[in-house]
């Protein structure tokens, strides 16, 4: 079990009076130590519920997000990341840079060995968006380069 020490800056879990933002708030993102720093291994959200809106026209986009990251010292708080990706919702922008603003946030609050994130977003005007940003420091730059090509293959 953690100990206070360990769950220290982890506010928002178990909070009954959580507030949700209605624009972009990255500062609501919360971290917290990687029991396992020793060991490399994956950790992927799920977020089929993403919203957030054009940015010329003020519509609605709906889509899928995903995010895998191999940790080093610091994990992203689950809670803490729902309220950060509810916070798009009234936040105009393409939906390539909202893949790649969620990249660079987690990427800096963490500083992750390794870290992508999909975004599959419903169709407009009949055709779907499924932009994929990926990033990896010295040691999984060709990880980030491999994944980048794997998406680039539609088959």
């Amino acid at each position: 079990m953690r100990n206070e020490e360990e769950l220290q800056g982890v506010t928002l879990l178990g909070n009954q009076g959580t507030v949700y933002s209605d624009d972009y708030s990255p500062e609501v993102l919360e971290t917290f130590v990687n029991k396992h720093p020793d060991r490399e291994y994956v950790v992927r959200f799920d977020c089929p519920e993403f919203t957030t809106l054009c940015p010329k026209t003020g519509q609605p986009d709906f889509g899928h997000i995903y995010i895998s990251y191999i940790p080093r010292e610091r994990m992203v708080e689950s809670k803490s990341l729902k309220l950060y990706l509810f916070s798009f919702r009234n936040h105009g922008d393409f939906h390539e840079d909202c893949v790649n603003i969620i990249l660079n946030d987690l990427w800096a609050l963490m500083d992750p060995r390794y870290i992508e994130v999909e975004g599959r977003f419903m169709p407009r005007g009949g055709i779907s968006i499924h932009p994929f940003a990926s990033r990896g420091d010295a040691d999984h730059a060709d990880l980030a380069r491999r994944r980048r090509e794997q998406k680039l293959d539609p088959a």
